[in-house]
Order: structure tokens, then sequence, then C-alpha cells
């Protein structure tokens, strides 16, 4: 039995301001149709009532027409989260490899995110120079952008 990565879901408050976040932010590209999915047998599947959800997916860049996407849902009824923690338990963070982490913390800093710690370099042994910052966006997900100077991970 073989397995393909298909997408991640991040649940929104607002799926087109964040969708319009990841387009203009990192050159996301939303993949048509738009969802407007609702009915039994969305309740069945996700084991609520009267589950009501409105998104889009968006290719991530840098793999081409068939790469997988950011699968960016609204739920007409969804619980609200806690504050952004990098030691929290399950998915953590999404990832992007960037050019200049410094430019596009301000990048997303200008599109209403925000960092989360700081913006650090570091040498790590038989990889190469790392320089990375966890940053939010507007939503306060926590994302991660990422620089390597000889040889990336």
């Amino acid at each position: 039995m073989q397995a393909r990565y298909v997408h991640t879901n991040l649940v929104a408050r607002d799926w087109q301001r964040l969708s319009a976040f990841y387009v203009h932010v990192f050159g996301c590209v939303p993949v048509p149709p738009e969802r407007h999915l609702s009915g039994e047998w969305l309740d069945r599947a996700t084991a609520l009532n009267s589950a009501h959800i409105d998104g889009v997916h968006l290719r991530l860049p840098g793999y081409g027409e068939d790469g997988p996407t950011l699968e960016v849902f609204q739920y007409s009824s969804a619980e609200a989260g806690g504050a952004p923690v990098a030691s929290r338990q399950g998915y953590g963070h999404l990832a992007f490899e960037v050019d200049d982490v410094v430019a596009m913390a301000d990048v997303v800093v200008r599109h209403g995110g925000g960092l989360l710690g700081e913006i650090v370099t570091r040498q790590i042994p038989g990889a190469g120079n790392l320089t990375f910052a966890y940053v939010l966006d507007p939503e306060s997900n926590i994302v991660e952008i990422q620089s390597w100077e000889s040889g990336k991970v």
C-alpha cells in the first residue's frame, strides 16, 4: 500500500482573509473550486451536527501543478484555539524556505501577521547555517520561515 501527501487543513476564523494572506505573502495559488460543503455525509465524517464548511485549497509554492495544498476551511461553528505556543503537542507549524528571513518577516507583519520569537541564525552540524523565525499569520497560526546556507534539510 502506498501513500502520497495531499494537503494540510487549516481551520480559519475568516477563510477569505486567511487564504489571501498565504497568497500574497508566500505565493500560494488558489485551486478552484471554492468549497461550500454541508449535509449528512459531512456530519457523519466530522462527527459534528449540521456541519457547514466554506473554504479553498491553495497550491503550495515550489511543487508545480500536482503539488500539495493548504486547505483553508472555515466551519460555521468552530472551537476557539488557544494562544500560539511552539511546544504544543500535535501539528505545530507550517514551514516555508525563503531567500531572506528578515525581509519575509517584514512582509508577514505588513500583511497582518507577527513574530512569535526572534530571528535566529545557528550552525547545524552536517547541514549548514540555518536562519529561521517563527512568525504568526493573521489568525495566530505558527509559520516557520527558514533559509539555509551550505546545504539544507
